[in-house]
Formats: structure tokens, sequence, C-alpha cells
């Protein structure tokens, strides 16, 4: 009892992971189909993850909160 549970489904996120290495271009290429045209930012996804274990989120449970940009509408 109290436990709740909520998924977060990131898109992509710029972080040295997708911004070095061989598929730079690439992964540059596909984040301007995403509709706000850019990556997520490492905050904004961090921000989601504290509310969700914050007191706030009180009535939030069962829910999936996907955080991509609006690529998946």
């Amino acid at each position: 009892q109290g436990v709740r549970v909520n998924s977060i489904h990131p898109g992509i996120i710029e972080t040295p992971m997708v911004t070095e290495g061989d598929a730079v271009e690439q992964i540059r290429e596909y984040a301007k189909h995403v509709p706000m045209r850019r990556m997520a930012q490492p905050e904004e996804v961090a921000n989601l993850m504290l509310y969700l274990a914050s007191d706030e989120s009180s009535y939030s449970t069962g829910s999936e909160f996907v955080v991509d940009g609006g690529l998946t509408q």
C-alpha cells in the first residue's frame, strides 16, 4: 500500500553518448525530425524524475511519461 509505479520513456537525450563517436551526424539528422527540433537536455528528464519522486505527484500512478519532444504523438 502506498506504492506508486510510473515509467519514464525518454527520447534522444543530449549526452556524451550521443554527441561523441561515429554516429553524431546521424543522430543530429534524426533529431531534426523531432517536433521540438532538438534533443532533450538531461535536466529536463531529471526534473520529471524529481517530480515523480516527490509528494507533488502523489496522485500519479500507473502512468507512462514520454519525454521525446513530441516524436511519438
